[in-house]
């Protein structure tokens, strides 16, 4: 059985910032492979036709009342970033150049960049903001612009928009577990039976 987990995310997603604060937890209960995978939902909705949650007349009302309550239930700091939806380029490339440097540091990155957009209230689309982030970890900075700009470093974006669109990834937070998907963060309980019951 394929002991992995295959997390997928914008970081212009709150319900990814939830997700994030909880599927490390997770994983190590049930003695999975863990890996993050941040996309672009702009580039896929431009297949599916969506249109992101809080822009959206009526559902931006309700999604705010529900994070405010999501983050009441689960006891978690959250405040939203000051523009939404916000472009996470910068950030996912980020991602991308420390996975070849350093594989856990990229997923601390990761969840630092939700912790400064969701919890700081920090503009995480601003490249310098992203660049401050990668240089808390131990980098310099000049060595983390060039980096951003390197092709391999957009290819490797790109090839991992392809690949989740590709395996039917159409939001955040998704996951997969052994082919099987499980879309949106209130589904993490599901996964979590699923897990346990190797399916039903």
């Amino acid at each position: 059985m394929n002991r992995v987990l295959d997390f997928y995310f914008d970081f212009s997603s709150p319900y990814a910032y939830f997700a994030a604060m909880d599927v490390d937890k997770l994983a190590e209960r049930h003695s999975l492979a863990l890996h993050w995978h941040p996309i672009l939902l702009g580039a896929i909705f431009k297949k599916t036709g969506a249109q992101p949650l809080l822009s959206m007349p009526l559902k931006q009302d309700y999604a705010q009342h529900d994070l405010e309550r999501t983050a009441r239930l689960k006891k978690q700091p959250f405040i939203m970033p000051p523009q939404m939806p916000f472009m996470s380029l910068a950030a996912c490339r980020a991602f991308y150049w420390l996975k070849q440097q350093d594989n856990k540091l990229a997923h601390s990155f990761a969840k630092n960049v939700f912790k400064a957009g969701y919890q700081m209230g920090l503009d995480v689309s601003n490249s310098a903001v992203v660049t401050d982030l990668v240089v808390a970890l131990g980098f310099k900075e000049d060595k983390i612009q060039a980096g951003l700009k390197e092709q391999w470093v957009k290819d490797e974006l790109r090839s991992a928009v392809d690949k989740a669109e590709s395996l039917g990834v159409f939001g955040s937070p998704y996951f997969i577990y052994n082919n099987e998907p499980f879309w949106g963060y209130d589904r993490m309980p599901l996964l979590d039976d699923w897990i346990t019951k190797e399916g039903w």
